[in-house]
């Protein structure tokens, strides 16, 4: 039997924080979008509910620079409805935008250089 090596890509922000706190030297470039869905529920669920409705994700793709390579992760910060109110969606935006610092914060921590965006 051939004796054979898989590469493990790094997929997840975890990944890189640690190897910046083993000593690698790594960039950010941070990109946010709210990226649109469509959710199709199926007809018999429910009689009262439309066919299709329009959702939403906050995303961050965080693009990685160290040595040679580069590598973006995307993660989902939110999940919301195209119809809720203003006020509901700014309490999302709100959470999301904790849920980015956490994160901002262990990036920083490990070392990694980046600028902060929100949403």
């Amino acid at each position: 039997m051939a004796n054979t090596t898989a590469q493990r890509t790094q997929t997840r922000l975890e990944d890189f924080i640690h190897r910046a706190r083993k000593g690698t030297a790594i960039t950010l470039e941070i990109t946010l979008k709210k990226h649109i869905i469509t959710e199709r529920v199926h007809p018999e669920q429910t009689q009262d509910m439309k066919s299709e409705i329009d959702r939403y994700l906050m995303l961050g793709d965080f693009t990685f620079r160290a040595e040679a390579e580069e590598q973006t992760v995307s993660k989902v910060y939110m999940l919301g409805s195209m119809e809720e109110s203003r006020e509901f969606a700014n309490v999302n935006r709100n959470i999301a935008n904790e849920r980015l610092k956490m994160d901002y914060k262990r990036l920083h921590e490990s070392g990694i250089t980046f600028e902060e965006k929100f949403f």
